[in-house]
């Protein structure tokens, strides 16, 4: 062979040897990263038995950053992975909870709504500089949210230095008649029938959030903190939350439209939120609301739906909701009444398509469209 041809041949073959080299060393790597996942997940699933009630789609960790498991020990000063800081915070709303006779349904919605809001902690807020000169454990940016609670001097719960001091934030949830707003805002011992509510509901009712349906994962959590600082006793079981999106609402004597619509409304739970979507389970709030109608023939505006129907103050199963007031016949969401206080709606983007309280959002009205 003339020496250019094998030099040719030569570095043919060299490339070619390269290219198997890193093909070889690219598929060890790959198998190596798949592996690591595998061990990974295997790993996470023979250490989640020890974490205590994570809360539903968590790993097990509080909603932060620097989140970490709590993993209820018996007789242990607190749980592990709390820091001495959030074992602090929930001690308190527990113990002044038992001072003011809060039952222990009442402690654990507290510690599920300060998991939700602060982790446990005392956040001062950027958007308030003043928050800063406070003891704090960390720094927000919601609003003018301070405190464990989050609460809001621009919403009446009390001043920066109030809100910072966390004392002050348990006694402010909790309200009451020793409350340090005397029901305005309300506390949870203000609101009617409270113990009557889901505990997430509970939550809502005095928090008032964009976001309701958060609170509800942490109370299994939430019930093994309560239980392990009341007692020092590991918790043995956790407390099921209800689920608010299972359909087991039945109606006998509706009208066969008005089932209809409850059976499409029903068919399209699960869907996921997407803003101007208006495609079976990829839908806003409006597009969920024109799809169900379009099923039983009814031709529904893409917005504003409510304005081809009456106002009526004895809603049936099948009528629209409208809530979140933006104006003088304005509203920001809809939905569709469940009846028994509850409708179908695609509540947001974390939520999705669900059947939740109507409590859970503001300013409700409720129109008929079937008349």
């Amino acid at each position: 062979m003339p020496a250019p041809a094998l030099l040719a041949s030569l570095v043919k073959r060299r490339v070619i040897l390269r290219t198997a080299v890193a093909a070889a060393t690219t598929l060890v790597m790959v198998g190596a990263v798949a592996f690591s996942a595998c061990v990974a997940v295997l790993g996470m699933g023979s250490v989640s038995a020890e974490f205590a009630c994570p809360p539903e789609g968590t790993s097990g960790g509080l909603a932060t950053e620097d989140a970490v498991p709590v993993n209820i020990v018996p007789g242990s000063e607190a749980p592990a992975g709390l820091s001495p800081r959030q074992a602090a915070v929930a001690r308190g709303y527990i113990s002044v909870g038992k001072q003011l006779g809060v039952p222990r349904d009442g402690q654990i919605v507290a510690i599920m709504m300060a998991l939700q809001e602060s982790s446990l902690r005392v956040l001062a807020n950027s958007n308030v500089p003043a928050s800063l000169r406070f003891p704090h454990d960390g720094v927000g940016s919601d609003h003018d949210s301070l405190g464990t609670a989050q609460q809001r001097p621009a919403a009446g719960w009390g001043s920066v230095e109030q809100l910072m001091d966390p004392t002050y934030n348990v006694r402010a949830f909790y309200g009451g008649p020793n409350g340090p707003n005397h029901g305005s805002p309300q506390g949870l011992l203000d609101i009617p029938g409270w113990q009557f509510m889901s505990k997430g509901q509970a939550a809502q009712a005095v928090q008032v959030s964009a976001f309701p349906e958060l609170y509800a994962r942490w109370e299994r959590q939430a019930s093994a903190i309560v239980e392990s600082l009341s007692d020092g006793v590991a918790t043995s079981s956790c407390i099921e939350a209800p689920d608010a999106s299972t359909p087991a609402l039945q109606h006998a004597n509706l009208t066969p439209i008005r089932k209809d619509i409850l059976r499409f409304t029903q068919a399209g739970l699960g869907g996921r939120y997407v803003w101007g979507g208006t495609a079976f389970k990829a839908w806003d709030c409006s597009g969920y609301v024109q799809w169900i109608y379009r099923q039983v023939g009814i031709n529904l505006p893409r917005v504003e739906q409510w304005r081809v129907g009456v106002r009526t103050r004895t809603p049936q199963p099948g009528d629209l909701v409208v809530q979140n007031a933006q104006g003088s016949n304005n509203w920001g969401h809809v939905g569709i009444y469940a009846g028994d206080g509850k409708m179908y709606s695609a509540l947001n983007p974390a939520a999705g398509t669900l059947l939740h309280p109507v409590a859970w959002n503001s300013d409700t009205a409720y129109f008929d469209l079937l008349r």
